[in-house]
């Protein structure tokens, strides 16, 4: 399974990344994770659903403890090469 992880760490400095926000993007960009996307208000990836969340768990624990008061995520299950894993889950409960 393939997952995408959106993320953003809180509070937001305009005038430089806080702490938090730089220990998020190295654990992000230091994972072996796919399509690393890391912007000033949000930062996705994806990968293999293991990866990502061993990712995601050290991206908490770092960012928390580097200052973070808030870590927004969300992950979603993308379409591998061979089709969607929510359209293959769905299919087998419908073939009886």
């Amino acid at each position: 399974m393939r997952l995408r992880v959106e993320f953003t760490t809180e509070p937001f400095d305009l005038d430089e990344a806080p702490a938090h926000a730089l220990v998020a993007r190295d654990i992000v960009t230091g994972a072996e994770l796919d399509a690393v996307d890391v912007g000033p208000f949000g930062n996705t990836a994806e990968g293999d659903a293991d990866q990502v969340l061993g990712a995601v768990a050290e991206l908490l624990r770092g960012s928390l403890e580097a200052g973070a008061t808030r870590v927004s995520l969300q992950v979603n299950v993308i379409a591998d090469a061979a089709g969607s894993d929510a359209d293959a889950a769905g299919a087998e409960g419908r073939s009886s």
